[in-house]
């Protein structure tokens, strides 16, 4: 299965880390676009004058880890397109172009499933993906959420709990989950 991660998936921490974990995993293959990069270290800049040079570092290191990810978009694929946004309308152009099965997003409202059907593209969000993904390997996933969560607290300096941690980063049905697995 073929996924584009938009920049609103790609841009949390934690929620990305989970994804692309389990992308590492090889329960899908994720893609993306320059302009869905670029977006998420603009979006970066809310965090101070540090947020998008530690963006582009971390676009760096995504890059490497998934090289065959970034897409090119064929000019012109784009305006033939419609979305309620038409600032959207690139990440579809995306997902069109590179054959992908669905888009993965947070933003439900801009990218109505009826009008992706018509391009044979299904929406999903990240909790609900990661929660099927778990049902399906879930010991896959577990060794994921356990990475992401000792990598949260040490990069932290917080003792996160994994319900607590995977609740903030808007993934409530896996949090509850795994911490559902480990008891």
């Amino acid at each position: 299965m073929r996924v584009v991660i938009d920049a609103c998936v790609l841009y949390p921490t934690v929620m990305r880390e989970m994804v692309l974990g389990v992308a590492a995993t090889g329960a899908f293959v994720p893609v993306w676009s320059e302009r869905i990069l670029e977006e998420w270290a603009r979006a970066a800049r809310k965090l101070g004058t540090d947020g998008e040079p530690q963006a582009r570092a971390e676009i760096a290191l995504v890059q490497a880890a998934f090289p065959q990810a970034k897409v090119e978009v064929a000019k012109g694929l784009a305006d033939r397109l419609w979305l309620p946004d038409v600032n959207d309308i690139h990440v579809l152009a995306t997902a069109v172009g590179s054959s992908a099965d669905a888009i993965m997003t947070l933003n439900a409202k801009d990218f109505p499933k009826g009008t992706l059907a018509e391009e044979g593209i299904s929406r999903i969000d990240p909790d609900g993906f990661l929660y099927a993904q778990w049902l399906a390997k879930p010991q896959s996933v577990e060794v994921v959420g356990a990475r992401v969560l000792a990598q949260a607290r040490q990069l932290s300096g917080t003792a996160w709990e994994m319900r607590a941690l995977l609740k903030k980063a808007r993934l409530p049905r896996l949090a509850k989950a795994l911490v559902h697995s480990q008891s």
